[in-house]
């Protein structure tokens, strides 16, 4: 709460705050693009075995159609479609004959596609999948790149908090960006497959990291009662990034092409993020409250504010003495449950959030009662599912932004000391009220 006030003598919400915004909403845009890359870049193309008199063009008689050497190279698969996964030893002529039954080509011998795959390109031209042969025998090898991704932003998200706490948020951000770049540029080198899911573990470490920093600097440098805002924004821009990655997809039909549109960008959003300050709140925290003072000046000049210049060194650290002081302390998750001012309120947390977990599985057993019925109902009424969706959705929106905000437009505690100071403001007022009211009755 200390630190708001010195953001107030620096300009509250102005200039400075847009242009921050502004700054990270570019990444927003673009870090959908890389998690949800291998939906296109990963699509399995329409596959069968390469074969000599299909694909050998000297080996192809003059006289046949495609359909019948499909029919003497391919064997039916499940569906009756040429077989992705298998092919005949020898070309079973003895199928092109009207007559022929399924005990004609049921007990040819059949082998894999030892000579590799022929793919269909009218879609992609490329992909990682076709690039590898990640089909039939290999094709459980497809979603693993992704899960390797998924624990890059799972381990990055661990890591990247105490880097940002010991060496900053700014250098942290532009760090991550570069190394998003770098790896996700470098993917379309890669040789193997392995290589290729390890550059894109490091590319989502560093996501990881332009999460938490942005937001983090985000935060810190906005007025707690434009942070609803601001967030609302980007959460905006991130969703604007996931539909803009169809139309890129469609226009960019290569993966190497696709996977260059979404990791360069992050060279140029390295470069932009230098203009942004430090926090100087972690500045003030690690004892450095000249750098802190020339960060806060700064904001205050971007924001055409002149009252910063009654600033100085002795207001910084007596407004943040009590903040400075309890980060000196050491303190780990334990204190939880270890501080008095902490336990009751953890403890409380948690039977709240079960009671709401309890109510939330029944209400959506409800739900997946209720589904089927209404899908049912298209036939009759073809727009009143997506109306009960869209109703239920907007109904309970509008509950939760007029009755769960039960902290708007109070002040939020950022220390332990601001927990205690609360408590023990609630209980002169209490003592206050008792006495008034024991004084009135006499």
């Amino acid at each position: 709460m200390a630190f708001s006030k010195l953001l107030e003598q620096a300009g509250g919400m102005g200039l400075f705050q847009t242009l921050q915004v502004l700054t990270f909403i570019l990444p927003c845009l673009v870090i959908p693009s890389q998690m949800l890359l291998e939906n296109f870049s990963a699509a399995v193309p329409g596959h069968r075995c390469w074969t000599h008199l299909l694909d050998n063009g000297s080996a192809v008689p003059a006289n046949m159609t495609l359909k019948a050497l499909l029919t003497i190279s391919i064997p039916p698969g499940p569906n009756w479609e040429p077989h992705q996964c298998r092919r005949f030893r020898q070309p079973q002529w003895q199928l092109l004959d009207p007559n022929a039954t399924a005990t004609s080509w049921s007990e040819a011998d059949t082998e894999p596609c030892v000579d590799g795959w022929v793919y269909d390109r009218s879609v992609f031209t490329s992909t990682i999948v076709a690039k590898w042969d990640l089909v039939c025998s290999s094709q459980g090898l497809k979603p693993l790149s992704q899960s390797i991704f998924m624990s890059g932003i799972l381990v990055g998200s661990f890591i990247w908090g105490l880097v940002s706490y010991r060496f900053g948020r700014k250098p942290m951000l532009s760090w991550c960006c570069l190394q998003l770049a770098v790896a996700g540029t470098s993917t379309i080198f890669a040789p193997t497959f392995v290589i290729y899911c390890g550059l894109r573990f490091v590319a989502a470490f560093g996501m990881a990291g332009i999460f938490l920093s942005s937001l983090t600097l985000m935060v810190e440098w906005t007025m707690t009662s434009r942070r609803a805002a601001t967030m609302t924004v980007v959460g905006c821009a991130f969703s604007a990034g996931q539909a803009a990655l169809g139309g890129l997809a469609f226009a960019l039909r290569d993966w190497r092409t696709l996977q260059l549109a979404a990791s360069v960008p992050f060279f140029a959003i390295s470069l932009i993020s230098w203009w942004l300050p430090e926090s100087a709140r972690w500045l003030i925290i690690k004892g450095k409250p000249d750098q802190a003072l020339q960060e806060l000046r700064k904001v205050a000049r971007i924001n055409g504010h002149k009252e910063a210049k009654n600033l100085t060194i002795e207001v910084l650290m007596s407004s943040m003495e009590e903040e400075a002081a309890s980060a000196k302390e050491p303190r780990s998750v334990l204190d939880l449950f270890c501080v008095p001012v902490l336990r009751w309120r953890s403890c409380a947390m948690l039977v709240v959030k079960m009671t709401a977990d309890g109510i939330l599985h029944s209400v959506g057993r409800l739900g997946a009662m209720m589904g089927p019925l209404i899908l049912m109902s298209r036939q009759a009424l073809p727009l009143l599912p997506p109306l009960l969706y869209g109703v239920i959705s907007i109904a309970s929106s509008l509950v939760v932004l007029f009755f769960l905000p039960e902290t708007q437009g109070l002040p939020l505690p950022d220390t332990i000391q601001d927990l205690e100071s609360q408590k023990s403001t609630a209980a002169q007022g209490n003592r206050q009220e008792a006495v008034t009211v024991e004084s009135t009755s006499l």
